[in-house]
């Protein structure tokens, strides 16, 4: 049996356009063509029935070595912590102060962007520093 070598990264939220947007910006991730026949994602979105308008979004790494990302309309908000989350690799191979000046650096860049820090986990003998941060609907993520 083949294994598999791709796959998606599913979010339930209120706002799939606005969330897409944010983690867009965060990743560098770009919204993928319009489908076939449509020469926007709004000329798209219309030709839907009402209640489907809006339901959802996407963004894709535009080098195409990423997971798509899906971002679907779900009509509870988030109550608890996530299951699963995201761990945004910036600091990769950086220790002690450099690593914390440039997670730091990569928060404030986030917080513009509608973020919000939740908390630093400082190093320990056994990982390095990392914080704790929410998307623009709540969900956590991790900037490591």
């Amino acid at each position: 049996m083949p294994s598999i070598k791709q796959f998606q990264v599913t979010f339930d939220c209120a706002e799939p356009e606005s969330v897409a947007r944010f983690w867009c910006e965060v990743l560098g991730y770009v919204v993928p063509a319009p489908p076939e026949g449509f020469d926007t994602w709004e000329d798209a979105d219309r030709s839907l029935p009402p209640e489907e308008r809006g339901s959802w979004s996407a963004c894709v790494d535009p080098s195409g070595v990423g997971p798509r990302l899906f971002f679907q309309r779900v009509p509870e908000g988030k109550v608890v912590k996530n299951r699963l989350h995201l761990d945004v690799r910036a600091g990769t191979g950086l220790v002690g102060e450099e690593r914390l000046a440039t997670l730091e650096a990569e928060c404030a860049r986030l917080v513009a962007l509608g973020a919000v820090r939740v908390r630093l986990l400082p190093a320990d003998d056994d990982n390095e520093s990392c914080i704790v941060m929410q998307d623009i609907e709540g969900n956590e993520f991790c900037l490591d």
